[in-house]
C-alpha cells in the first residue's frame, strides 16, 4: 500500500508543475542533457568500434595470426608441418611463404620493402589481399614468369603500373669481387597492384614462390608457415599450444608480438572516451538534484500533510526518488533511441553532410579509410543505459532523504 501511494504521488508530482515553470524548465533541461549525453556516448563508442573493426580487418587481415619458422635459413617439407598444424581444432588454414628484405628500383626511383614468395591459391586462404586488388589478381602470379604484385604505395613510389618492369635487389647472397660487392638482382613484370589502406601498401611485394625460391636460392625450402585461426583474439593461446605440437626445432610467434600494442592503445582510448563522455551524463544528473531540491522546498506543506496523515519517512523518500528517477528514465529512453538510430545510420548522415557542405570528414589520402565507420555493439548500449539510470537514481537520494526529514510542525507553522 505504501509503495503504491509513493508511486501515485511521485508520478503526480512529475505532471503537476504548472504552478512553477522554472522547476519544469530545470527538469526538462536535465532530461535533455541525459538524452544528449547518451546519444553522443553511443555514437562515439560505435565509431571507436568501427575503427577497431577496420583496423582488425585491414591490418590483421594482412598480418599473419601466427607465424611458424625454423631457427635457420628455412625448412623443407612444409607440407608435413602444415598437416601437423591443421590438426589443431582452432586452425583454419595455413600457407607457406619465402620472405626476404629487398630494394626495388625503376627509372632512378628506389624503395625498400619486403619481398614475399607465395602460392596464390594458398595465400588467398590466409590473406585478404585478393579482396583489395585494384589491378590484377593473385592468380596472375604464374611460376617461371617472374610476375610481381605491389602495394599501391610501393608502386606509386616507383612510378610503375601493370605491365611495367621493376628490378629487385637483395644484399643476401651478394657476389664479392675485386670490383666490389655485387647484389643479386632480378627484373620482374608488374601484374597487379593492391590497396588495403595500411602500412603494407608501401612495403610489401608478392611473387610466386617458385620464382622466389630461384631468386633467393632457397631451393625446396621455405622461410615460414603462416597460420590463420578461427578467433584471432585467441592467437596467443593457440600459438602456445602449437609450440608443443611442432617441437623445439621451430619457433612460433603470434600477431600480439608485432601489433598487440596498437590494439591495446585502441582499447585504452575507447575506455577513456567512455569515462570522459560519461561525465556529460553525470552533469545532467546533477540537474536532477537541483530540480528535486526546489521541488522539496516547494512541496514542504504537502510533505507535512502526508506525514500528519501517517506517511512514513521511507514513503516520502520513495515519492521523490520516483519523481527524480522518472526524469532519468525518460532521458535514457530518448537517448538510447536517438543514439542507436544515429549510430546505425552515421555513414549515411556523414555522406549527406559532406554533400551539402562540400567537405570531407575523413580524407582518404590522410586516413587509412575514406569514410566514418560505425559498428553498434549492444553490450555498449546496455552499459551506457545502465550507467545513465544508475547516476540518475543516485542523484535523487540526497534530496529525497532531505524530504523524508521534514518536520510537519515546522513546515505547517506559517501555512
Amino acid at each position: 500500500m505504501q509503495k503504491s501511494i509513493s508511486l501515485m504521488i511521485g508520478l503526480r508530482y512529475t505532471r503537476a508543475k504548472k504552478d512553477n515553470h522554472f522547476i519544469s524548465f530545470i527538469s526538462l533541461v536535465s532530461m535533455i542533457g541525459i538524452a544528449l549525453g547518451i546519444i553522443v556516448l553511443i555514437t562515439v563508442m560505435s565509431v571507436m568500434n568501427g575503427f577497431e573493426s577496420e583496423l582488425k580487418e585491414r591490418i590483421l587481415g594482412m598480418v599473419p595470426h601466427i607465424v611458424i619458422g625454423d631457427r635457420g635459413d628455412g625448412f623443407e617439407d612444409w607440407q608435413s608441418l602444415e598437416k601437423k598444424v591443421m590438426q589443431h581444432p582452432q586452425v583454419v588454414s595455413a600457407a607457406p611463404f619465402i620472405a626476404a628484405q629487398s630494394m626495388f628500383r625503376n627509372r632512378g626511383y628506389t624503395k625498400y620493402g619486403l619481398l614475399q614468395g607465395v602460392l596464390p591459391k594458398k595465400e588467398a586462404e590466409v590473406s585478404i589481399i585478393d579482396d583489395y586488388m585494384i589491378m590484377g589478381s593473385l592468380d596472375d602470379l604464374k611460376p617461371k614468369e617472374f610476375g610481381i604484385i605491389l602495394g599501391i604505395g610501393l608502386a606509386s613510389g616507383l612510378g610503375v603500373s601493370v605491365g611495367d618492369k621493376v628490378t629487385s635487389l637483395m644484399a643476401d647472397g651478394a657476389t664479392i669481387s675485386p670490383a666490389g660487392i655485387s647484389p643479386r638482382y632480378k627484373r620482374f613484370t608488374v601484374v597487379g597492384i593492391f590497396e588495403v589502406k595500411s602500412e603494407v601498401d608501401s612495403s610489401l611485394a608478392l611473387i610466386h614462390m617458385s620464382d622466389a625460391a630461384k631468386f633467393t636460392r632457397k631451393g625446396d625450402k621455405v622461410t615460414n608457415l603462416r597460420v590463420t585461426t578461427k578467433d584471432l583474439l585467441d592467437a596467443a593461446f593457440i600459438a602456445w599450444e602449437l609450440r608443443d605440437l611442432v617441437g623445439d626445432e621451430f619457433y612460433v610467434s603470434d600477431w600480439n608480438q608485432t601489433h598487440g600494442t596498437l590494439f591495446k592503445a585502441v582499447k585504452m582510448e575507447k575506455r577513456m572516451m567512455f569515462i570522459l563522455l560519461a561525465f556529460i551524463i553525470a552533469v545532467a544528473a546533477f540537474n536532477i538534484v537541483s530540480t528535486l531540491v526546489m521541488v522539496v522546498t516547494d512541496k514542504q506543506s504537502d510533505i507535512a500533510i502526508l506525514r500528519t496523515l501517517g506517511a512514513s519517512p521511507a514513503t516520502i523518500m520513495r515519492i521523490f526518488i520516483i519523481q527524480g528517477s522518472l526524469n532519468g528514465v525518460i532521458g535514457t529512453v530518448i537517448g538510447v533511441i536517438g543514439g542507436v538510430a544515429l549510430a546505425a545510420n552515421l555513414p549515411d548522415v556523414v555522406t549527406f553532410i559532406e554533400g551539402v557542405f562540400g567537405v570531407q570528414v575523413l580524407p582518404g589520402d590522410v586516413y587509412f579509410i575514406g569514410f566514418l565507420p560505425s559498428l553498434l555493439v549492444w553490450d555498449d548500449v546496455y552499459l551506457i543505459a545502465f550507467s545513465a539510470l544508475l547516476m540518475s537514481t543516485l542523484a535523487t537520494i540526497y534530496p529525497a532523504w532531505k524530504a523524508s526529514k521534514t518536520k510537519p510542525a515546522e513546515a505547517l507553522r506559517y501555512e
